[in-house]
């Protein structure tokens, strides 16, 4: 079985559709995925890189791409507002829903994306919202902890660490990355070439 290591952030529209596609993409070759959310204004400041957001023209295009790709494979898509949003709380809920050093299941993080990107849009940091996707995550450990706060800054620094530039990236323990849902099928047919793929 074959391991991989899904690096993401839930303020990313890229990450949400990759996260609903990949078991598609995979189908037929075994493997386990491993989901490591970190945050990506970590990355991007390790990388002296700025976020597509930031440029309003490519800001632009991102929502329409992603809304067309949401579109080509049968996914919701609603845009929160506003966006960018802070994903801290989101990210941290996530770390906490796993033990100390584990990682969250794929229903934990399923309920974290579609929250922000599958919803009625609105503030994906909404109280109240917020509240009702931490009742059904039921995290193991205390969010706001600061073991779960370094535990967050500890995994992007460690992606980083692995030439990590972008989210969604996608790591095999040979040390191959890709990065985006258009690396997606090149991640599928470098897994069916492998071993036991």
């Amino acid at each position: 079985m074959q391991r991989v290591i899904f690096d993401f952030d839930v303020v990313s529209p890229y990450a949400y559709l990759a996260f609903e596609r990949l078991p598609a993409v995979l189908e037929g070759v075994s493997h386990h995925v491993e989901y490591r959310p970190l945050l990506l204004a970590g990355l991007l400041k390790h990388w002296g890189n700025t976020a597509p957001v930031d440029v309003a023209p490519k800001k632009a295009w991102l929502f329409r791409q992603c809304a067309w790709i949401a579109a080509q494979h049968g996914i919701a898509f609603r845009a929160p507002t506003p966006h960018p949003f802070n994903p801290l709380a989101l990210l941290r809920l996530l770390v906490a829903s796993a033990p100390a050093g584990g990682h969250p299941n794929r229903r934990a993080v399923e309920l974290a994306l579609r929250h922000v990107w599958a919803r009625e849009g609105g503030d994906a940091n909404d109280a109240a919202a917020l509240q009702a996707l931490a009742d059904a995550i039921a995290p193991l450990r205390d969010p706001a902890s600061p073991e779960v706060k370094s535990e967050l800054q500890a995994r992007t620094a460690d992606a980083a660490a692995a030439g990590v530039f972008g989210v969604p990236s996608f790591r095999l323990d040979d040390g191959q990355m890709f990065w985006g849902t258009d690396s997606m099928a090149m991640l599928s047919d470098a897994m069916r070439q492998r071993p036991g793929g």
